[in-house]
């Protein structure tokens, strides 16, 4: 700015000598705008603190703890909040996971290749033979009516073909990776849900079931419950209550180890058919059950169902002799996996690519995942101080990231081959994904690509953002310590991302 004010006013001589005759003349002279305007500059990083710091005041006196670091590309910060402080990341833990697994990909389709879903028939010495269903970890193993691929029902129809009748056993093995069901410090009362289901290299329809649940006919009655799945292996307790107005309000509510759910709350007369869905504490057996209900229905009879878990982290070979493959199911498509657990934010999904990632250099557990994940990152530049993770999701309170690493990951990430791939992979702001619904009407809608995350008294966003300049900026964006009372805290980040995308 110095050197402009220095030439300003010299260029201003020259213009003023070549108009004065003009002007002694009694000529009229008439000036265009955009010859004297010069173009609008960016803030600097200390307008743009002028602009951010007031919209975080009110929560930081709350006692909210931000971590906030808005660079460009080539790496200079134009505004930072505690960047190296450690937070809890949330969901944004799955930009570690998905990028390791992005720079690993070949590895991964091969693994892949090399472990599919598999079904086995098992002779026994005496009577009906056996059926062994192999899991390989795919995530979108289904028996949903409307599936196309990766479907129960084709490894089904593929013993109806054999013209078998009886079956001694279906025998569910999900010991590609170590029984190990939830990560390190998940909260019990997550386990139940949809969000915190059990993981498995043998998962079914995202490792849920599925409860329908209809009003009922008067004030008073019990709403009309069914189970998508003829044979979930749970008993239901219905303590809900059809009312006469008002919003649906259900829910599902089940201990860790207990086959009992209980329907709560209230669902009004005339309101439409509600789906609820409660997690799965052993996904192997729970895909034995809805394989015997498939067998069932094109009349062949099993006798019993039984599931191999590992319960060591270490790989052991189960030889199951004189069996044969019947079927299997393709390799899923990865890539196509990664952008959709990065849009929805699965957390499932993302804890099985964690194992995958532990296959190439490991047994299938989720210590192995986490060493594989962290020397992938570390190879392509990631310094290990700046980020502790405990799980693939980010389900775990004991993860923590600073600010900054997020910031070079997300650089590093853009340097890649894959790198722009793997951005728009990312909820897009205002169209899809966990961004669907916010920026709308905003400069930033259709301009940010970000992870979002939340946890109980936590909320992360992190990504690229394009502003109405033009420029592309890197943003991670953390608020631990969330008081109970505040409303509304992904306002506040939504109105800091609106002001960087005008401000630059």
């Amino acid at each position: 700015m110095r050197q402009l004010s220095n030439h300003a006013p010299r260029r201003s001589s020259r213009l003023f000598r070549k108009l004065l005759p003009y002007a002694a003349a009694g000529l009229p002279i008439v000036l265009s705008a955009c010859a004297v305007q010069s173009s609008p500059s960016p803030l600097g990083p200390h307008a743009l603190a002028d602009r951010l710091s007031p919209i975080l005041q009110t929560s930081q006196d709350q006692g909210m703890r931000w971590g906030i670091v808005i660079a460009t590309k080539d790496g200079k910060n134009l505004f930072s909040r505690n960047p190296n402080g450690r937070f809890i990341p949330a969901s944004n833990t799955k930009l570690f996971t998905t990028a390791a697994a992005m720079a690993k990909l070949a590895e991964l389709d091969h693994e892949a290749a090399e472990h599919p879903t598999t079904l086995l028939l098992a002779p026994r010495p005496h009577g009906a033979p056996d059926l062994i269903l192999r899991g390989s970890g795919d995530p979108t193993l289904s028996d949903d009516a409307a599936c196309q691929t990766d479907c129960l029902k084709t490894l089904a129809d593929a013993v109806s073909a054999k013209r078998l009748r009886r079956i001694h056993a279906i025998i569910a093995d999900d010991q590609l990776f170590a029984d190990e069901r939830w990560g390190d410090g998940w909260s019990w009362n997550n386990l139940p849900t949809q969000w915190g289901t059990a993981v498995s290299a043998l998962t079914l329809n995202d490792n849920t079931a599925e409860l329908t649940v209809q009003p009922g006919a008067h004030p008073g009655d019990r709403p009309i419950p069914h189970w998508s799945a003829p044979d979930a292996g749970l008993t239901l307790v219905n303590q809900a209550l059809t009312v006469l107005d008002g919003k649906p309000e259900l829910g599902l509510e089940k201990k860790p180890g207990d086959t009992r759910v209980v329907l709560t709350g209230t669902l009004p007369i005339g309101a439409p058919v509600q789906t609820l869905k409660i997690g799965i504490d052993d996904p192997a057996l729970s895909a034995a059950r809805h394989f015997r209900s498939l067998l069932r229905e094109a009349g062949i009879r099993v006798q019993t169902i039984q599931v191999r878990h590992r319960l060591t982290k270490t790989a052991v070979d189960t030889p199951a002799p004189d069996a044969h493959i019947l079927a299997t199911l393709p390799a899923p498509d990865l890539k196509d996996d990664i952008r959709h657990l990065l849009k929805v934010s699965q957390n499932l999904h993302a804890e099985l690519l964690l194992r995958r990632l532990a296959l190439i250099h490991g047994n299938g557990s989720a210590e192995d995942g986490l060493t594989e994940r962290k020397q992938v990152l570390t190879t392509l530049g990631m310094p290990d101080a700046g980020f502790s993770l405990y799980d693939g999701s980010g389900m775990s309170p004991y993860n923590r990231v600073t600010p900054q690493t997020v910031i070079q990951l997300l650089r590093l990430a853009d340097r890649q081959p894959w790198g722009a791939d793997w951005r728009d992979d990312l909820p897009l702001a205002a169209r899809d994904g966990t961004l669907a619904h916010r920026f709308i009407g905003t400069p930033v809608a259709d301009h940010l690509h970000a992870k979002t995350g939340t946890l109980a008294a936590t909320h992360s966003l992190s990504g690229y953002l394009q502003t109405t300049r033009g420029q592309t900026l890197l943003i991670a964006i953390f608020a631990n310590d969330i008081p109970d009372d505040l409303p509304h805290p992904t306002k506040i980040m939504d109105d800091l991302v609106i002001a960087v995308a005008e401000a630059e």
